[in-house]
């Protein structure tokens, strides 16, 4: 398991800057039966750490001084608008005999044949999905195999994901997760309008050029 190290800090409100100048992120961890804590991680450690965990993995937090340990999810992280570094965090600590809900990402891989054969395009409906499970039987991600889809008929289904008997989907089995679809023809598509509006507009212009030449044969008459 993931271990996370943490001290606390209490720097608050404005002084947390000087927490990131000094490579640290600020952190705060709740859950049912303990207060929130205020801590301090590793600027690095804990970058590295998300990208193994993600917010669905529960991973093992130490507080300097302190020998008890605790189960955590990554709950919530904040990130820089500008630079895209992460500037706070937010750790969970669940009650793990209560099953929770969380959002799993879906990663794709393989190769499809009607991508790769018939020139189609893979779509992917569902990029993540939100399960029910025992925090310590949260997957990290969910895998999907595309080389499933060899023809345009084929499609992945939530109810083929390989989540195993522990956990729970929370969406319609029957929703589409990815398929491949034929390139659209989308010339011919445009072409087709643009040419009945040039129809439409000569049509017009040549009843206007009747209704004049129509007046200007016609005798003046009196109102």
């Amino acid at each position: 398991m993931l271990t996370l190290k943490s001290k606390l800090r209490t720097e608050l409100g404005r002084d947390t800057q000087e927490i990131r100048k000094s490579g640290f992120v600020p952190a705060v961890l709740y859950g049912p039966g303990i207060g929130n804590l205020n801590l301090a991680v590793d600027a690095k450690e804990f970058v590295k750490l998300f990208r193994q965990s993600g917010k669905s993995s529960l991973i093992s937090l130490a507080i300097e001084g302190q020998k008890n340990t605790f189960m955590v999810l990554i709950n919530d992280i904040d990130t820089d608008p500008v630079s895209g570094n992460i500037i706070h965090a937010d750790l969970y600590q669940p009650d793990l005999t209560k099953e929770i809900e969380a959002q799993v990402p879906i990663i794709f891989e393989g190769e499809s044949l009607a991508v790769k054969d018939l020139g189609g395009t893979l779509v992917k409906n569902i990029s993540e999905i939100t399960v029910k499970a025992l925090p310590a039987d949260l997957p990290r991600e969910i895998r999907v195999d595309i080389s499933k889809l060899k023809t345009f008929e084929d499609a992945i289904l939530v109810k083929d994901l390989n989540i195993g008997e522990k956990v729970e989907l929370l969406k319609n089995p029957d929703e589409i997760v990815a398929l491949a679809a034929p390139v659209q023809k989308v010339e011919e598509e445009l072409e087709k309008p643009i040419e009945e509006k040039v129809e439409e507009v000569g049509k017009v212009e040549k009843e206007k050029k009747d209704v004049v030449t129509e007046e200007e044969a016609a005798p003046n008459s009196k109102k």
